[in-house]
This record gives structure tokens, sequence and C-alpha cells, in this order.
């Protein structure tokens, strides 16, 4: 049995196993959580403006250069998602386009966890990234391996942001401080 094959097995015993709780319902759930993100990017990026952190410029970028990232991978390995292939009769309705592999979710969001100084944020935002990306297998959208590609690519590349990100934050907080200085400052 080739590596891929092998993969493949896990990944579609990884997919039935999240039906455990698959129901319409679930369904449901599972995709506002997949959309979420709309919503608690923003947030915090708000909080963090509130709160004068500078690392919210880092934030920002990072989450750009994540998905620049991950967005040129999908293009080159072109895998397609699994609600695409037969074997996932659950999730049929709906299927999103594009490629699979590496989950732009995955690849986005785990690495910003790097970037949110308040323990408790910190804490409540890891959880719904795993909720999240546990949604991704769960509506059939990335296999199991898409994510966890995306979380491997994100720390490694989040923490090469990291080691810049006094300078990051200096740079974008003198232009910022230029620009909106009268109204708000950091």
């Amino acid at each position: 049995m080739s590596i891929y094959v092998s993969i493949q097995n896990i990944n579609f015993e990884v997919y039935k196993a999240t039906q455990v709780i698959g129901s319409d319902a679930a369904y449901h759930v599972m995709s506002y959580v997949v959309e979420s993100y709309l919503i608690v990017l923003p947030l915090i990026m708000i909080y963090m403006v509130y709160k004068k952190d500078k690392n919210v410029f880092s934030f920002a970028l990072a989450g750009l250069v994540f998905y620049l990232i991950g967005d040129i991978l999908k293009k080159i390995i072109q895998e397609p998602r699994p609600c695409a292939l037969s074997g996932i009769e659950y999730m049929k309705n709906y299927c999103d386009t594009g490629y699979s592999f590496p989950s732009n979710h995955a690849t986005v969001l785990t690495g910003l966890a790097l970037f949110i100084n308040y323990k408790y944020l910190r804490a409540l935002y890891i959880l719904w990234v795993i909720l999240l990306l546990f949604s991704k297998v769960f509506l059939a959208q990335h296999y199991f391996t898409d994510i966890i590609a995306g979380i491997i690519i994100s720390l490694v590349v989040g923490r090469i942001v990291q080691v810049y990100s006094k300078k990051i934050n200096d740079f974008f907080s003198s232009i910022f401080n230029r620009v909106f200085g009268r109204i708000y400052k950091f």
C-alpha cells in the first residue's frame, strides 16, 4: 500500500469519526462556525487597537502572509476538496469551490494565536480555532492532513514573523500615528 493511499485512508477514517455527531443541526452550527472568522478576527483587532497593542500590526501582516502562502500552495498542489469525491455522502448539499491542500483556515488562523498577548483571549481563541478546524473536516471541506499541514505552515511562518514583530509593529505604528495621530495614537 502506498503512502498516499495510507494517508487517504487516515483522512477518510477521521472524516467518518467526525460524523458521529452528524445531523442537520450539527451541519448548520458547523457552517456558522466556519464563517465566524469574519466576525472574530475584526473583533480581536478592534480589541487590540482599543488596548493600544502595537501587535495588531504583526497580527494583520501575519494573517496576510499566511493567506498568501496557503493560496499559492493550493494553486500549485491543486488537490480537490473531499466533498467533491465519491464516498463522502453526508455533506453533498454544499461543497466549497477551489482546492483543498493546505487549509487556508488552518494556515491563517493557527499562527495568529502567536500574536495575541492576552492569556484568556488567546485561550478562547485557540478553543475557537480547534472547533472551526474540526468543522472544516466535519463539513468535508478539508482533509485532516490539510488541517495538519496548515497548522505546521502557520506555526513555522508565524514564528519567523514573530521574530521581526517589534520592527513590524514600530514601522506600522509610526505610519499609523502620522496618519491618525490627532485622532488616535499608539
